[in-house]
């Protein structure tokens, strides 16, 4: 048995009830044998057993009273996995689903994510099961500050630097920041996603999608193929989804398809973005209300038909597990060329498999969807300087980031006998910074 087979027969006994988690950790382990093979030192110094065991695992309980008089409890979780390279980074997720093994999945991702932005951050995660939709702004406002009493203990500037994520946008950011400053009485850039007033940084909002979308242009153009002229479909509606929109837009793709959990909209001659971001940021709607005055759009009540749409490009970007074997089989039947990850890990082993198989080129989420976290240490840069770039200035150098990554996972890939295959190349591009700062801080 190999050493990472041994580790993560290992992992399988220690984790046996966290499926997330294990599908990842199964791939990464999988796309690491021949780095393993070539470096017999990692066993000796059991680096792969420290890889994928958190350096710390936290979970706290978070009363907050609603605005009936009642006290709810839910529960809060920060892993922080790894900071081999850097602090802990990674956002906080507030959603039903939530639990130790989601986390856990989405913090080991973030060490490799981070890792391939080339800039110095650990990976870290953490969220809670609190469900923001349909709760009042106080609610929200009282809940955040409960679970930042807590957590504040765990972060900081330069120990663990938490963003947004599902759940956790501008306003969940506000409140949490506010706690945090008025418990600790520093004001340090302590979450990334902040408003621009009290620190934030231009194109942090856009930065996921924009850079879903750089890097997909980046591997399309190293097959002689470009944005221009395709047809796009992508799941999701949230930041990620609409900002990637708007930016195939400008490159002259058109978007026929979007998505939330209630059904998908589908035009062929191309959906009023506008329409989709004013109704989901401003109106909270459904994407149904969004779209319902508008010809020729239509309306399916199975979000997970989307996939069913004849496109050039498929961006899935909403969950994890969305994109099946079936729905990657439509894609390639119906002429999809390029698939790339804005969600984490929307995409099952059996799809990417038939992705791979038929030579579709295909971006996984620790490469394509970086573009956020690269963004946040750039937020992280400029509050540590005390200065603001414009937004020119941040999409430049978010754009560099994506377009190495590629590169990066596309070289790492070829030196290692998988040309082509961007999930083994993401995965040993990543890994091999983490394990020479490992190696050289000894056995922590």
């Amino acid at each position: 048995m190999s050493y990472c087979q041994k580790v993560l027969a290992l992992v399988k006994k220690t984790s046996p009830h966290e499926p997330e988690f294990l599908q990842a950790v199964t791939e990464v382990l999988t796309s690491l044998e021949p780095v393993a093979a070539e470096n017999p030192q990692y066993e000796k110094m059991g680096l792969l057993e420290r890889f994928v065991e958190p350096e710390r695992q936290i979970m706290f309980r978070v009363p907050w009273l609603a605005d009936n008089g009642e006290v709810r409890v839910n529960r809060g979780y920060r892993i922080q996995f790894s900071s081999a390279i850097g602090p802990y980074k990674g956002g906080l997720r507030f959603h039903p689903s939530v639990y130790l093994g989601i986390i856990k999945f989405l913090g080991f991702e973030q060490i490799l994510k981070n890792s391939l932005t080339g800039l110095p951050i650990g990976g870290g995660k953490g969220g809670s099961d609190f469900d923001p939709k349909g709760k009042s702004d106080n609610e929200v406002m009282k809940f955040c500050q409960s679970f930042m009493t807590e957590l504040f203990r765990h972060v900081g500037g330069d120990l663990d630097v938490p963003a947004g994520d599902i759940g956790v946008g501008g306003r969940e950011i506000g409140f949490l920041y506010g706690q945090y400053k008025r418990i600790k009485n520093v004001s340090e850039g302590v979450l990334t996603g902040k408003g621009l007033t009290y620190g934030g940084s231009l194109v942090r909002t856009e930065a996921t999608g924009y850079g879903l979308v750089y890097f997909l242009e980046e591997m399309l153009a190293s097959k002689g193929h470009e944005i221009k002229g395709k047809k796009v479909t992508i799941s999701g509606s949230g930041n990620v989804a609409i900002y990637a929109a708007h930016k195939i837009t400008q490159l002259g793709g058109t978007v026929v398809a979007m998505s939330d959990s209630n059904g998908f909209v589908y035009n062929p001659d191309g959906l009023n973005i506008e329409m989709v971001q004013i109704g989901k940021e401003i109106g909270r709607k459904r994407i149904k209300e969004c779209f319902l005055s508008s010809t020729g759009t239509k309306f399916n009540e199975d979000c997970t038909n989307i996939w069913s749409i004849k496109c050039d490009i498929a961006l899935p970007s909403a969950t994890e597990n969305e994109l099946n074997q079936k729905d990657a089989e439509m894609l390639f039947g119906n002429g999809c060329i390029a698939v790339a990850e804005g969600a984490n890990m929307p995409c099952t082993p059996e799809a990417i498999e038939v992705f791979l198989k038929n030579k579709v080129l295909y971006g996984p989420a620790k490469a394509a969807n970086a573009g956020g976290v690269a963004t946040s240490a750039i937020e992280m840069q400029q509050n540590s300087m005390r200065t603001f770039w414009t937004f020119d200035e941040v999409d430049t150098r978010l754009k560099d980031i994506m377009v190495n990554i590629y590169r990066k996972s596309a070289e790492a890939a070829k030196r290692y006998g998988f040309e082509g295959n961007l999930v083994v190349g993401a995965n040993i591009a990543g890994f091999l910074k983490v394990a020479d700062a490992m190696m050289a801080q000894g056995i922590v």
